[in-house]
C-alpha cells in the first residue's frame, strides 16, 4: 500500500496541480500536504520527490502571473457590473 505522501505526489504529477488543489481534493490542509511532500517524501521516495518538485517549482514561478490574471478578471467584472 502506498503512503499518503506518495499518493499526494502521484496525484500532483498526474494532474499537474498546486498543493492547494491537492489538499482540497484529498480533504487535508495545505500545510499537511506540503509537509508530507517536502519532508516525508524526500526520505521515502526521492524519485517522486524530484518529479513533484519540478511541477511545484513551475507553479511557484507562475504564481504571480495567475494572481495578475485573477485580479484583472475581478476588476473587469466589477467594471461591467458598474456599467449595467
Amino acid at each position: 500500500m502506498r503512503s499518503r505522501e506518495e499518493i499526494f505526489a502521484i496525484y500532483i504529477i498526474d494532474v499537474a496541480c498546486t498543493i492547494r488543489k491537492c489538499a482540497e481534493h484529498f480533504g487535508y490542509s495545505k500545510s499537511t500536504v506540503h509537509n508530507d511532500l517536502s519532508k516525508k517524501l524526500k526520505n521515502t521516495n526521492k524519485f517522486l520527490y524530484y518529479r513533484v518538485y519540478k511541477i511545484l517549482d513551475k507553479n511557484f514561478a507562475e504564481k504571480h502571473i495567475r494572481g495578475g490574471i485573477s485580479t484583472k478578471l475581478k476588476y473587469g467584472l466589477l467594471r461591467i457590473k458598474k456599467q449595467s
